[in-house]
């Protein structure tokens, strides 16, 4: 055999060989995938106790594992000291001696939009202010207040159901602005019938002011009161032969509708829940 020939059989044994070799990919050789088992749901009625103690809000997730490890929080009468314990729903919590609610608290306020009627089903196959906020929260929140369908602005929704008795009750009542639109011009007459306090439902009805809106129609006005009386905006311009285009609640309880469009909502900010909480 030539040199000639002895090198191209081994150029040729060399590309049967490892260096050039195509990898083999048969079913057999293919990497094994280990069977991942699928998570467990978590159990929403069972907490750890550092959030649960969080959640009622007394302090942050931090500060109540501090206060565990000194055995402020007892459960069912025991204290707990332990990290990472985890409780019940139903459980007794204390802290300090003081029985805790661990839903959190949680306030929405909402621009609503004409045509949409407050409660979530009405029967009617109406728009609902509450499929609106449907996405804001897992909890259960309902309206402080009613606003009919064809009212629009600010409304206040809330799990804090010693907040809403509150903020509902006759005897605190709430600063609101409203901006009146209607089908004809306002009497200056009727304005000053307004301020004077006028009879609605032989009650008399006392606003805290009401003029015509600046740089616009005689048929627009802004009305500041404090009643809680439901639709007592609507009741008070009907009760003088008016008919409103627009019923617009621009403030609430000093919450505005700055850079909130129509339609949307926004979680109150730690100031302004302080400042309704401050309501007696």
């Amino acid at each position: 055999m030539s040199r000639s020939d002895s090198n191209n059989d081994n150029k040729a044994s060399g590309r049967q060989g490892g260096t050039f070799r195509k990898k083999s990919y048969a079913r057999g050789n293919s990497p094994v995938k280990k069977n991942v088992a699928p998570k467990k749901p978590s159990n929403p009625n069972i907490l750890r106790l550092n959030r649960y103690v969080a959640n009622s809000g007394v302090c942050s997730r931090r500060e109540a594992d501090i206060f565990i490890a000194a055995g402020s929080v007892t459960v069912n009468g025991k204290a707990v000291t332990e990290m990472g314990y985890k409780v019940n729903l139903t459980d007794e919590v204390k802290f300090d001696g003081r029985l805790l609610n661990p839903i959190k608290k949680e306030y929405i306020i909402l621009n609503k939009p004409k045509d949409f009627v407050t409660v979530s089903k009405d029967g009617r196959g109406n728009r609902s202010a509450m499929g609106l906020i449907s996405n804001a929260t897992r909890a259960k929140l309902l309206p402080v207040g009613k606003m009919d369908k064809s009212s629009m602005g600010l409304m206040l929704f809330t799990n804090d159901g010693e907040l809403s008795t509150r903020l509902n009750s006759p005897k605190n009542g709430l600063r609101k602005i409203y901006h009146v639109e209607l089908t004809k011009p306002f009497k200056s007459a009727d304005l000053k019938r307004v301020q004077d306090g006028l009879m609605v439902e032989e009650k008399i009805v006392r606003v805290q002011d009401i003029s015509y809106i600046d740089n616009a129609p005689k048929n627009q006005v802004g009305i500041e009161i404090y009643s809680t009386r439901n639709n007592i905006v609507r009741r008070l311009f009907e009760e003088l032969d008016y008919e409103l285009v627009k019923l617009d609640l621009v403030v609430y309880a000093g919450i505005t509708k700055k850079d909130l469009p129509r339609g949307h909502w926004r979680p109150l900010t730690e100031q302004e829940v302080i400042n309704l909480g401050m309501i007696k």
